[in-house]
């Protein structure tokens, strides 16, 4: 098995800056929401796959 690269440490959780808006227009508000939406559906997908992976592990463990 390859070390692990600094890159694949899972990281603690960071607290997101919150952007001051003042100065934006509405096309850069809404890629920046764009942009959050993405980041969420991201997250979703690795809760999702994660989810998954400890079903199918439980369920072969119980078959036993």
């Amino acid at each position: 098995m390859p070390p692990l690269e600094e890159g694949d440490l899972p990281r603690r959780r960071q607290v997101l800056e919150k952007p001051r808006f003042d100065g934006w227009d509405v096309g850069q508000l809404q890629e920046y929401i764009a942009d959050l939406k993405a980041e969420i559906a991201r997250a979703e997908a690795a809760i999702e796959a994660g989810q998954s992976h400890r079903a199918a592990a439980e369920a072969f463990f119980r078959k036993g």
